[in-house]
């Protein structure tokens, strides 16, 4: 009989593997969440492997005695996994590339809707604690990371628009030229 436990040291590759893909997958940039999608897919192929246990001798009946089987669905599994982990890989680096041609960056930015939710909330709590209370203290937490969020709409650090609103007032300058000339 084979012996089934695993290796220590495979096991410390899939615990590392695992928890540095999962920190780069909260990353705000998109090549950081590429490289943590592709670590965590190979920390999972080979806890696939670890889990499927020894190596045995090819799966066919009578070739090989049953007991000395290679288990075949991890290595169907993992196979499986590396496909899926290529999709995902391109289409990320899509969305990389494509964010850089617009923006010049790969950050991800906060959700607007998400935004005005939180906007929403602060004044609620805002209004309800000066029902509450007509102590007029300072702005609360909620109020204060509200406020402290990137609007993509608003200029940015370096008070510049985004790069769609350039393109969009280049364009208005041109026909508000092309117009006048016409006149």
């Amino acid at each position: 009989m084979r012996d089934m436990s695993p290796s220590l040291v495979l096991v410390a590759v899939v615990v590392v593997l695992v928890a540095v893909g999962v920190y780069l997958l909260l990353e705000r940039t998109l090549t950081r969440v590429l490289l943590g999608v592709i670590v965590l897919g190979n920390g999972v192929n080979v806890l696939f492997l670890i889990a499927g246990g020894a190596a045995g001798g090819p799966p066919i009946v009578g070739r090989t005695e049953v007991e000395d089987m290679a288990d075949p669905l991890p290595q169907a599994m993992v196979l499986t996994a590396i496909v899926i982990t290529l999709g995902m890989t391109a289409f990320l680096l899509a969305l990389a590339y494509r964010s850089w041609q617009l923006n010049e960056h790969d950050e991800v930015q906060d959700d607007l809707e998400d935004r005005r939710v939180a906007r929403r909330a602060a004044q609620d709590r805002a209004a309800y604690e000066d029902a509450d209370t007509e102590s007029g203290a300072g702005p609360t937490a909620l109020e204060e990371a509200a406020a402290e969020t990137r609007d993509e709409t608003d200029a940015d650090d370096d008070g510049h628009t985004d790069e769609r609103a350039h393109r969009g007032e280049a364009r208005e300058d041109a026909a508000t030229s092309a117009e006048g000339g016409e006149r």
